[in-house]
């Protein structure tokens, strides 16, 4: 059995008593159509924007958990509310979605970001797998296209950089091309993204970590070079290296690539080491890989989906390997994220720590959180915790 098996039944009445609940009664704007993701602690609305990225997040995860054993009446309409609303509104002549829609669903911020159109696939994706509707399925592929056509230039004409900024490459686009692949390939039931998978996979492992420094760049020159004399060139994000590496650690199961899963878990129990406030404890928002300081003033921050995403690393970490490490670094993370970020007043989760771990916004959605990474981590972890380590 499956040692992280006793913290199933705390993991199951935190997604289906407090997290799934405070949204499925709150999120759903009935009048206009989409949802609202601007909440205050009590579920209230405070702003009406619609923001493309949470909007299709809140697709994608009433889809899945409609699509599980877990489902209950009403979730696969909240996501087709969405999903309509989204197709009938979200974008622009060319098919790219917009960044932003106000509450009728005209357009408020221009689609500078393939993230929309990562969602959009995954939420489409999601569907699919439940309702075999053709529609959905040409919805999810379409968005995917447009993702991996514009990640070269990702910002196309609302690009703000001019001919003397270094063109880089992007760890959060490779790292969400290799989730993507297996939200595709899994919702669409086929293995067409498999290539796409393995080329992200390999150009993270490969051109992002830095064995040396021991730190996974956010950003690295187009010629691989890593670049020590700049803010942005130095710049790190624990929680998306951790994310990364289960992404991978899935993908390598599944494979039967053990090459692969042992790589990505060495780099996790780095990664883990790196980022921990040895102080206050927690992971930090962003750091400097060589200490200096850094241009982002919420650097020290200690975000609910840093926290979410290393403990599913710890998690595949410990089912891909069976380092017991693995387990102690999941108890370290789960105790220190479970005393601070769960609200148990109102349900849900606080997004937004100070160093000392204290909340600094009362808020439990809003341009950047929604009803995605909490429910996302809580769900995969039940999943996992009741799967047997990866045998030799």
């Amino acid at each position: 059995m499956n040692p992280l098996s006793k913290y199933i039944p705390l993991y199951k009445k935190e997604l289906f008593e407090s997290v799934v609940p405070f949204w499925e009664k709150n999120c759903v704007d009935r009048e206009c159509g989409g949802y609202f993701t601007c909440l205050d602690r009590d579920g209230s609305v405070y702003d009406t924007e619609k923001y493309m990225w949470m909007q299709w997040r809140i697709v994608y995860m009433f889809a899945t958990l409609a699509n599980s054993n877990y489902n209950r009446p009403g979730w696969l309409d909240i996501a087709r509310h969405g999903y309509a609303f989204l197709v009938r509104h979200g974008k622009d002549a060319n098919d790219n979605y917009y960044f932003a829609l106000n509450r009728k669903g005209e357009p408020s911020l221009a689609p500078f970001s393939i993230y929309s159109e990562c969602f959009a696939a995954m939420g489409c994706a999601a569907l699919y797998a439940l309702t075999k509707d053709a529609a959905h399925k040409a919805e999810a592929e379409s968005a995917m296209r447009h993702y991996i056509e514009r990640m070269d230039n990702p910002k196309g004409r609302w690009e703000k950089g001019l001919a003397g900024k270094p063109k880089r490459l992007n760890l959060g686009h490779y790292m969400i091309l290799a989730n993507l692949g297996q939200v595709l390939n899994e919702g669409l039931g086929t293995d067409k993204y498999l290539p796409e998978i393995n080329r992200a996979a390999t150009t993270v492992l490969e051109q992002f970590w830095n064995a040396k420094l021991g730190a996974l760049f956010e950003n690295v020159n187009t010629d691989g070079a890593f670049d020590l004399e700049s803010c942005e060139g130095r710049h790190t994000n624990p929680g998306h290296g951790l994310e990364s590496m289960w992404f991978i650690m899935r993908h390598a199961r599944a494979t039967g690539n053990r090459a692969m899963a042992a790589k990505a878990a060495e780099i996790a129990l780095k990664l883990m080491d790196f980022g921990w406030d040895k102080k206050f404890g927690g992971l930090y928002y962003f750091m400097d890989v060589l200490g200096k300081p850094h241009m982002e003033l919420q650097w020290d921050m200690k975000l609910w989906w840093a926290h979410n995403e290393a403990i599913l690393a710890a998690i595949f970490g410990f089912n891909c390997t069976g380092d017991k490490r693995f387990l102690e670094w999941f108890e370290k993370l789960q105790d220190w994220t479970w005393k601070r970020f769960p609200d148990p007043g109102y349900g849900d989760w606080f997004a937004y720590l100070n160093r000392h771990g204290e909340p600094t916004h009362m808020l439990k959605g809003g341009k950047w959180k929604t009803f995605f990474h909490v429910p996302r981590y809580l769900f995969i972890a039940l999943d996992e915790m009741a799967r047997d380590v990866w045998s030799s």
